[in-house]
């Protein structure tokens, strides 16, 4: 069955063959019908997605379906309607985003035939729902520019009818014409605002996917490098030793650069695991002021204007410090000529009415400001529309990834703050970030010793699983070679399977996002019920709710991201040891 079901499933990417296709999927799956019903981002709710059909088999209602299932608080057995004399028998599934249902009697579906495909069909059928609302707010303001046009050549002629009254008329027609006209305006901007909105959403699911597939392949790239790098460095008998280990370096380096950027796609598609704490802002801009004035160089000066009284701010610390210094090098490169570069900080608050103007969603509120000021070129209308999206850069070819803006509009979303750029041409450019006030006090950095080859080594027992086959061995050969027991697991059932056989574990050492259903949490939360002294230490190149929620690196949790190096896990799975 589970061919067949795959391509029914893959039949319904097409709206036209939905409805047939969802009827012979119900069939293979030994049912009458087969729904998916999306939630609305809005509202709560749910409906029938594009296509499919409208009414459950008898005429039942899927509305009363859903409320009594809802009431009884399961979504499975039978469940009768006070509206119709049919019995219905249904079956469904949940997602995050959505209800499949199956209808039909002496029911048992083999989700799984179908489950692979699952999250890319609702995810298509979530952009569908998106770009139909879309539509419809535009088709409703071109009917209110008909209906303005209309009333206006309404009025011209009661103008020349009425003679007796037309200085009146035209009085009244000036104004109406004129709030037509602000109406219309209003209501065209608020549509241009939605569609970049949607669209910086649509872009940021996509580069979210590329990226964590990248980051699989990066950690065995680089890993594999740093291996030659280590065995060049122990020999002087090769030929060519110098450049071979020059060709080590340069393969190495452009590796990091291909993670920096991957890690940029992340921030922008707001999938960075963030670790927001308490910060004084003002602190942390004179900490940065030596690496700001070595990179603005010498033709541009750096004032920073602080605040006696400033509030603490919530937000991830590093991630905070690379948003400001990538707007300092975009200041940098907009004073070719040299320049100053202002940054300023103050307490704000953020009313009602204005965050009811943002096309995003951002609460009122206290918040710490941060503006960024340069006095260089300037940018138009044009560019500011797309100064966030991905890889947009008005720089020349090779001297701008077009990732930088776009990296920190998506830390500043993910940490439910705001960020607005003013610029004109010649007149400069200003930035500024709202970040959410911190009620707490300020958390002190402690000064953390670099610890020695021989501290990382070690002879606990790790258990590493990981789906990705080079990115296991590699994780594998580390850990053996720092001295460790190492045993490996390819998916989850072999892991817990290994767990439940096995007594001598300290550490699991897993990726978040596993095949087969199960995840990275399943897997740790199955290991400390039968081994409760156990460490947990997750790996993961793109956040999941497993341990991320609303963007933030749950409590307790302990995270390696990917793409990691030797000396990263070597250091990170001492420390989480020795905790």
């Amino acid at each position: 069955m589970k061919n067949n079901a795959t391509g029914l499933l893959d039949a319904l990417a097409e709206v036209e063959k939905r409805q047939e296709a969802s009827t012979n999927l119900a069939r293979e799956m030994g049912g009458d019908a087969f729904f998916i019903f999306l939630k609305d981002e809005e509202t709560g709710s749910y409906a029938p997605a594009q296509g499919f059909l409208q009414s459950l088999p008898g005429g039942s209602s899927w509305r009363a379906f859903l409320k009594q299932a809802s009431e009884c608080n399961v979504f499975s057995g039978e469940v009768a309607f006070p509206d119709s004399k049919t019995l219905v028998s249904a079956v469904a599934r949940s997602f995050a985003e959505a209800i499949l249902v199956l209808v039909g009697r002496d029911l048992s579906p083999r989700w799984d035939d179908i489950a692979p495909g699952l999250p890319l069909l609702i995810r298509l059928l979530k952009t569908e729902a998106r770009v139909h609302d879309a539509l419809g707010r535009e088709r409703s303001a071109s009917e209110a520019v008909t209906h303005a046009t209309h009333l206006a050549k309404a009025l011209d002629r009661a103008r020349r009818d009425v003679s007796a009254t037309s200085l009146r008329l035209q009085q009244l027609n000036a104004t109406l014409e004129q709030r037509v006209a602000e109406e219309i305006a209003r209501r065209n901007e608020a549509e241009a605002a939605l569609r970049q909105a949607q669209k910086l959403e649509a872009i940021g699911q996509l580069t979210g996917g590329v990226a964590h597939d990248f980051n699989n392949l990066l950690t065995v790239i680089m890993g594999g490098l740093e291996t030659i790098g280590r065995q060049l460095a122990s020999t002087s008998e090769l030929p060519q030793l110098a450049r071979l280990m020059r060709a080590q370096s340069m393969a190495h380096h452009a590796a990091q650069r291909a993670a920096t950027l991957t890690a940029r796609l992340l921030a922008f598609s707001r999938r960075q695991p963030l670790n927001p704490n308490s910060i004084d802002l003002d602190r942390l801009l004179r900490e940065m002021q030596e690496l700001l004035t070595s990179t603005l160089g010498e033709q541009i000066r750096l004032e920073i204007v602080g605040n006696a009284g400033l509030w603490s701010v919530f937000a991830d610390a590093s991630e905070l410090e690379h948003a400001i210094l990538n707007l300092a090098v975009n200041a940098r490169d907009a004073m070719p000529n040299g320049g100053r570069l202002t940054i300023e900080t103050g307490n704000t608050w953020l009313d009602d009415d204005y965050v009811a103007s943002l096309p995003e969603p951002v609460p009122p509120g206290q918040y710490v400001l941060v503006a960024i000021s340069d006095t260089g070129i300037g940018m138009d209308k044009v560019t500011l529309d797309r100064v966030f999206e991905p890889f947009f850069t008005t720089k020349e070819t090779g001297k701008g990834t077009g990732l930088g803006l776009s990296q920190v509009y998506g830390f500043v979303r993910q940490s439910n703050g705001h960020v607005k750029i003013y610029s004109e041409p010649a007149h400069g450019t200003t930035v500024k970030i709202y970040l959410p006030r911190s009620q707490a006090e300020p958390d002190r950095q402690e000064q953390r010793n670099t610890p020695s080859a021989t501290m990382l080594k070690g002879s606990e027992a790790i258990l590493v699983v990981e789906d990705h086959d080079d990115l296991r061995a590699y994780s594998c050969g580390v850990l053996r070679d720092l001295g460790y027991q190492v045993f490996d697991a390819a998916d989850a059932a072999s892991a817990i399977r290994f767990l439940e056989s096995s007594n001598g574990i300290d550490l699991l050492f897993t990726d978040v996002v596993l095949p087969d259903g199960l995840n990275g949490r399943n897997i740790a939360d199955h290991a400390r019920r039968l081994h409760p002294a156990i460490k947990v230490l997750f790996t993961t190149g793109y956040t999941r709710n497993a341990i991320v929620h609303n963007g933030r690196l749950d409590s307790g949790v302990n995270l390696l991201s990917k793409p990691f190096t030797f000396r990263g896990l070597a250091e990170k799975v001492r420390k989480v040891l020795d905790e």
